[in-house]
């Protein structure tokens, strides 16, 4: 303990496993830290059943009709992996998937006006929608051929559109496409939560749509695939990357103190004994002051017995709820795995529902979700304030995560994590590298 680090990191969240397991790949000598018994943090996954009962105060056991409590491994964040996204990446270049195994996620679902529609996502699914008419079907296969061709380096294939200046609400007018057809665009295709792209440059929200399409090729049956035994597995697997390359872990450790000289961090103090660091990564509950609530996100896991209505019997899907349709700011989310992934007994299913609060109501704003899900055998309610760094570390050497959001993938908790990683190291994240490794996770994938 009383040894000197390039780096400790507190928690052991996602976000802080994977920049623990790229700084050790990088040769710099980490100590990761964890006040909790247990991996995860935030984002962990519980087991038993019984340990979900008592950390959500519930009285007595799970009844019989659970199963056994062993089976259970249920996560407290509800989140799926883009085929094509940030977090494949950088599990490839990590090659943290040697101790993973993924199963593709069964499909992706929209609401409008209280039914459940699959998302159309290729030409062939637009013309087959029951989401739009048959002039609007028409007006979205040319949109998405228009986004499929897209490329900002080659004028021919903008069709008059500035990727840098034409707004996104401007290529939805070129287009002729109509408001249930941008909400389920803008919301369950490129993912977005709030509105508020409408009038940003229009490059950004073509990019995702395309990330949405060539992650949804993988498989054809969505864009989305999820960890055996739970999300738990991700932070476990970065842990290993990291002690393979030199880190030391140490769970079940208080932290006394995060020591500051002249503003600058040069270790922790924990049972006495002081690590001494020259930089510091933690997540926002180890530095109160040093963090300001941004807003609350309420998720409530639900155990059913059954798949969701009108989801073909699927054993997984994600079903959005664009702001709206539901008279909203923002979206809610439902995700839903089931024994088919190792995370419930034989039967059950998990599903869970997340959005960020608006009124001083949270469980009444989540209604329509909840409806969907009928009926629930189990239900488990949170409602977590999220957090953001004050400042960006750059003088205190302190860099600290974002508070997980409501959304059902991690493209915004990978962008947290290459912020940091710039901020640390002084240059971009580099992908490139991933490109010439040879292992591929899409070999490991059990569809």
């Amino acid at each position: 303990m009383n040894e000197e680090y390039d780096v400790i990191v507190l928690g052991t969240g996602l976000t802080e496993c994977i920049l623990s397991g790229i700084m050790s790949v990088k040769g710099k000598k980490v100590l990761h830290m964890d006040r909790n018994s247990y991996y995860g943090g935030e984002s962990a996954s519980i087991t038993p059943l019984e340990d979900l009962y008592k950390r959500f105060s519930l009285p007595g056991n799970p009844p019989e009709s659970m199963g056994k409590g062993r089976d259970w491994n249920v996560d407290l964040i509800p989140k799926f992996l883009m085929a094509n996204g940030q977090l494949v990446r950088m599990l490839l270049i990590t090659q943290v998937t040697r101790y993973l195994d993924f199963k593709v996620i069964e499909g992706s679902f929209v609401y409008k006006a209280g039914k459940i529609y699959k998302v159309p996502s290729t030409e062939t699914e637009a013309l087959a929608s029951n989401l739009m008419g048959l002039f609007e079907k028409r007006r979205f296969r040319k949109f998405l051929v228009f986004v499929a061709n897209f490329d900002e380096n080659d004028p021919k294939t903008l069709e008059g559109v500035d990727p840098k200046k034409t707004t996104m609400r401007d290529v939805y007018k070129k287009f002729d496409l109509g408001q249930d057809v941008i909400d389920f665009t803008g919301h369950a295709l490129a993912l977005y939560r709030t509105d508020e792209y409408l009038d940003q440059p229009c490059h950004e929200s073509i990019n995702r749509i395309k990330l949405y399409s060539e992650s949804l090729a993988r498989y054809g049956k969505s864009p989305y695939l999820y960890p055996l035994y739970g999300l738990g597995e991700l932070p476990q697997g970065f842990a290993r990357l990291s002690a393979i390359y030199g880190g030391t872990y140490m769970l079940n450790k208080p932290i006394e103190e995060i020591v500051i000289e002249d503003g600058k961090v040069v270790g922790v103090k924990s049972e006495g004994e002081i690590a001494r660091c020259k930089q510091l990564i933690c997540d926002p509950s180890y530095v109160s002051d040093r963090v300001t609530k941004v807003g609350q996100v309420i998720r409530l896991i639900c155990i059913l017995n059954h798949p969701i209505k009108n989801t073909s019997d699927a054993n997984s899907c994600q079903i959005i709820i664009p702001q709206n349709q539901v008279n909203r700011k923002s979206d809610i989310y439902v995700c839903m795995i089931s024994f088919a992934h190792n995370v419930a007994a034989q039967g059950k299913y998990i599903a869970i529902v997340s959005t960020t609060v608006e009124t001083s109501d949270p469980e009444k704003e989540i209604k329509p979700a909840l409806d969907l899900l009928e009926p629930i055998e189990q239900k488990f309610v949170s409602i977590s304030d999220q957090y953001a760094p004050t400042d960006l570390g750059s003088e205190s050497q302190i860099f600290i995560s974002r508070s997980y959001d409501a959304t059902t993938h991690f493209e915004t908790t990978c962008d947290d994590i290459k912020d940091i990683y710039k901020r640390m190291i002084g240059t971009e994240f580099d992908f490139a590298e991933m490109e010439r490794k040879k292992t591929d996770i899409f070999g490991d994938v059990d569809q």
